[in-house]
């Protein structure tokens, strides 16, 4: 009689099914208390991974890698906002696919981003905002009952429009506990779908997730959910951790190729379970797409460590190149001087906000006015938005726009584009003056050219 582990027999059988499931022996009281057969993955690849310094995702990609998620089996797609440059058409475009997984997107708390998202038609909103001393300090700069009201606010809009709504607080490991519970208690009782952690500088340990979720868990009915970064290495043990801390709605999102081991993670711990909810067989697929497009990175000495790249986060409400500048600490738990490395605001992409173009021009001693900035701003993510941009080539383009203030004859702002390039910009450029935002600036700009006014944005 072949011995049994646990009531799984071991033995002759097992040569053919070498990892057949098998209950581990060493499983303790607190493994039968957690939560580790029951989450779903909200995949932000499409938001978190055009982040990185050399990706370039045009809407093709993205669609590629949408359907590649959507046969892998998540439950869910995260995108980045339909405020950001760009993003609308592609956010648009994804949500009428007719995917089995539910189409989310990624916006800052306020009301303007939120009907924007809404309008797009994807399923849910997720919405965020910094709460730690560093980011209400030298980001956004609200206070805590701004970042309550202005919450419930947007809930309930959403909730209006029939869309799931998730309120994630940012920077969660670094805020103040009490603020953290008095907030996620506040849209918990209005009826917000889940609330979300996020270690947004890699700076959690497992037990500070564990101890976090298992408070969390005891404040809010709604379902959780986390999300980590692995700047300092724990992102993968701090998603299993959350599941032993009894939680049903997880984010297991983590940057390629570690969002892959923490598949692994999962399927040592209960093989079935994750076997009937995704097909591991078409992992490989999404990899080699993402690869095409993200560089695997080391996160401390890698060639885009401490490399911020922004999306919604640079912006009048959330401006992370400001806030870096003024604070480095906001976004960095490590300081790359340690390891003899040096911190670079990366500008030269469709993400990019005008805080890091206006960090350039000092570089390059050019005087601007703020509006006159918004709006190179606006010609570099109408421009990045047709064609992948070096950093050479981004301060050509500044440095044209600057000419071109005070010139007549305006110089191109890239000598090197084909005729079809400039007839995409060219169409870009439309797009863009006719929104409201860009006729105000267009507006400023010119007058502080003709030295009408002085801008004091």
């Amino acid at each position: 009689m072949a011995p049994h582990i646990n009531g799984n027999a071991i033995g002759a059988n097992l040569e053919h099914t070498p990892h057949a499931h098998q209950t581990k022996p060493m499983r303790t009281v607190q493994d039968f208390l957690s939560n580790v057969s029951n989450f779903q993955i909200i995949e932000s690849t499409l938001r978190e991974g055009e982040q990185f310094a050399n990706a370039f995702f045009d809407t093709e990609t993205k669609v590629k890698i949408a359907r590649a998620l959507d046969e892998f089996g998540v439950e869910y797609i995260e995108l980045t906002s339909p405020a950001s440059s760009g993003e609308y058409i592609d956010c648009e475009t994804i949500a009428k696919l007719g995917l089995n997984a539910k189409i989310l997107t990624h916006v800052r708390c306020n009301l303007d981003d939120a009907r924007l998202a809404v309008e797009t038609g994807v399923d849910g909103v997720d919405v965020v905002i910094g709460t730690s001393s560093y980011l209400r300090e030298h980001s956004h700069g609200k206070s805590i009952q701004y970042i309550i009201e202005t919450a419930i606010e947007v809930i309930e809009y959403v909730k209006s429009q029939g869309k799931e709504i998730r309120f994630s607080s940012e920077d969660s490991f670094r805020s103040d506990l009490v603020d953290l519970l008095s907030i996620y208690s506040a849209v918990d009782k209005i009826g917000v779908t889940r609330v979300g952690i996020a270690d947004t500088v890699g700076v959690a340990t497992p037990r500070e997730v564990y101890d976090l979720v298992r408070t969390l868990r005891g404040v809010v009915r709604c379902d959780i959910e986390c999300h980590f970064h692995n700047d300092t290495g724990c992102a993968i043990a701090n998603a299993y951790c959350k599941f032993m801390a009894k939680w049903l709605c997880s984010r297991s999102i983590i940057e390629p190729p570690l969002a892959y081991l923490a598949e692994a993670r999962m399927l040592t711990q209960d093989r079935e379970y994750v076997k009937s909810k995704y097909d591991l067989t078409k992992l490989k697929a999404v990899e080699d797409l993402v690869a095409d497009a993200v560089e695997v990175n080391n996160p401390v000495t890698g060639f885009c460590a401490f490399t911020h790249k922004a999306g919604i986060h640079d912006s009048s409400d959330m401006p992370v190149a400001k806030a870096i500048l003024a604070n480095p600490a906001t976004y960095e738990i490590i300081n790359p001087a340690d390891f003899g490395m040096q911190r670079y605001v990366h500008f030269a992409s469709r993400l990019t906000g005008w805080n890091a173009i206006k960090s350039r021009c000092d570089q390059l001693g050019l005087n601007m006015t703020d509006a006159q900035i918004k709006q190179c701003t606006a010609k570099i993510k109408a421009m990045a938005d047709i064609r992948k941009l070096a950093i050479e080539d981004t301060d050509v383009i500044i440095n044209q726009f600057y000419h071109n203030l005070s010139n007549e004859h305006e110089k191109p702002l890239l000598h090197d584009l084909t005729l079809e390039e400039k007839k995409a910009f060219e169409k870009k450029e439309l797009e863009l003056n006719g929104e409201p935002e860009m006729k105000k600036l267009d507006s400023l700009a010119n007058a502080h050219t003709n030295g009408v006014v002085t801008d004091h944005a």
